[in-house]
């Protein structure tokens, strides 16, 4: 039987989502007010019957250990399943990890204990459900050394991912990082084929191949931009594309950028959004802390209604005589009387005080709102306060951020 590890890639810095990542890592920033980004990668494993998963930390780590260890030990280590945090080792040299591929390669002595046959190379701050297993097949059945996952996006798109050409048999015949003028594919005219950061290698052959990369000194030590443009005119490497059977487009967000992540969010109170939270066969697992259950109160007494209308709002959190629509409460969120949440993303803990208004903005964990503030309605005002304000006007409050008169 084919022994399979993933491996997840976790130790990204995550700037373009500051301030949400100031002080913990992308892939353990929250979302849809239940749940960390990496809680989806992690639940693709385990939905597709992968039990042995490897998590490669560094910056900002923290947090996202305390969330494993609260939440992802439930595996069995006596039937050798596992998902263990690797931190950075520095058992090859005293450097921080250099790029994706010599994160993995770095930490070869420890990968190799676990004796795969394949190796599944999994980024840690992406939204979407897939199933791993049927990646897995294709790839062996194909015999091909390598497979790439990836998904069509349009043209405008493609310049932020990794680019592909491939051929009728899906053999991947050209490899550009991020182009500045992307080619559509054959029989397309305004989509072409982008990398999403899954990849499926032959153990032994990976292991080759970092090694050879690890000696080359202008070598970014990257699987997109090194790794896979190195190999695919002498090896076999096979695309996967991630798309329905009748050829539309599965679910798949990089939530890597404020606007990218509030938009992702904003797609779950639709009335029918495209990724389903509530599949029973394709559970996304988490930690959940011991919170009671959400409560709404103050109807129509006192011209206050607690009420959230078009929103997602989590154990533990009080609507108190105030109003929310079209937005993500998270766990222990308060909204006083007569305060008013709109289009918003609440991290956990956040209390709005009475009167107070929020729109178009993201609120870290803790954060309180004074009696009355205005969040949202007054860009240049909420730039002065020094708060962060998105291109297209997201307001975002991180922890330490501070209201000034």
């Amino acid at each position: 039987m084919t022994r399979v590890v993933a491996l997840i890639l976790a130790g990204g810095k995550g700037t373009r989502l500051e301030p949400l990542t100031r002080d913990r890592a992308k892939p353990a920033v929250p979302f849809a007010g239940a749940y960390r980004i990496i809680d989806f990668t992690l639940s693709n494993c385990i939905n597709s019957g992968l039990r042995r998963v490897l998590v490669l930390t560094q910056y900002k780590a923290a947090s996202l250990d305390r969330h494993i260890n609260l939440g992802w030990r439930f595996l069995c280590r006596e039937l050798d399943e596992y998902v263990d945090v690797l931190p950075p080792q520095q058992r090859i040299d005293e450097n921080w990890y250099q790029g994706t591929a010599d994160a993995v390669y770095q930490n070869i002595y420890t990968i190799e204990r676990s004796r795969p046959d394949i190796l599944l190379i999994l980024s840690g701050d992406h939204i979407y459900k897939m199933d791993y297993a049927a990646l897995i097949r294709d790839h062996v059945d194909s015999g091909a050394k390598a497979t790439v996952a990836c998904i069509p996006v349009s043209l405008k798109e493609a310049s932020e991912f990794g680019v592909m050409r491939i051929d009728e048999s899906r053999r991947v015949t050209g490899f550009l990082e991020k182009p500045k003028n992307p080619e559509p594919s054959p029989g397309e005219t305004d989509r072409c084929l982008a990398n999403m950061g899954v990849y499926v290698f032959d153990a032994n052959f990976l292991f080759e191949e970092l090694c050879r990369d690890a000696t080359i000194t202008n070598s970014a030590h990257d699987f997109g931009k090194n790794v896979i443009p190195s190999i695919i005119d002498r090896f076999p490497v096979r695309a996967y594309p991630f798309q329905e059977k009748d050829g539309s487009v599965k679910y798949w967000r990089d939530v890597g950028t404020i606007e990218a992540y509030y938009e992702a969010n904003m797609d779950l109170v639709r009335v029918a959004p495209e990724l389903n939270l509530y599949e029973r066969d394709w559970e996304i697992r988490t930690y959940q802390p011991n919170f009671p259950p959400p409560k709404f109160v103050f109807a129509q007494r006192d011209d206050r209604v607690g009420q959230a209308l078009d929103s997602l709002v989590c154990s533990g959190s009080i609507v108190s005589g105030g109003c929310v629509e079209r937005s993500v409460l998270s766990h222990a969120v308060r909204v006083n009387s007569w305060a008013k949440v709109e289009d918003s993303i609440l991290f956990e803990g956040v209390d709005v005080g009475r009167h107070a208004r929020v729109k178009n903005a993201i609120i870290d964990k803790g954060v309180q709102i004074p009696e009355g503030a205005r969040i949202g309605y007054d860009l240049d005002e909420d730039r002065r306060r020094g708060f962060t304000v998105s291109d297209s006007g997201i307001v975002v409050l991180g922890k330490l951020d501070a209201f000034s008169e």
